[in-house]
């Protein structure tokens, strides 16, 4: 079961602590927050480490199953989407200004030729 956390390192729909982090700004993708998953890991939170984590707790007896899986994902705020390839799909995924000067009320181009 994952539980939201409140605390999020995103500012204006991006990650700016991390120097090749996708926007998601324009996209229909929006940034979730962290979440701490089953095992009592914060995943999102861009820290990386926890005391809750089996890799801090590794041995001989750890499964490594038991990190796999959807709970140690995060959405938005994974390694993934700062390759050239995740990033280009992101890219794609922006909604296009078809008409950049327009006013939503008034036609600002009338007699203009």
């Amino acid at each position: 079961m994952k539980k939201k956390v409140q605390k999020t390192m995103a500012i204006n729909q991006t990650l700016p602590h991390q120097i090749n982090a996708p926007s998601f700004k324009d996209t229909p993708i929006d940034m979730q927050p962290p979440f701490v998953n089953s095992h009592g890991v914060t995943i999102g939170d861009s820290f990386y480490t926890s005391k809750e984590s089996p890799l801090e707790n590794w041995s001989t007896e750890t499964d490594p199953a038991v990190m796999a899986g959807s709970e140690w994902v995060h959405p938005t705020n994974d390694i993934g989407w700062n390759t050239d390839a995740n990033k280009e799909l992101l890219e794609k995924q922006k909604l296009k200004q078809t008409a950049p000067f327009m006013h939503p009320t008034i036609n600002v181009s009338n007699s203009s030729d």
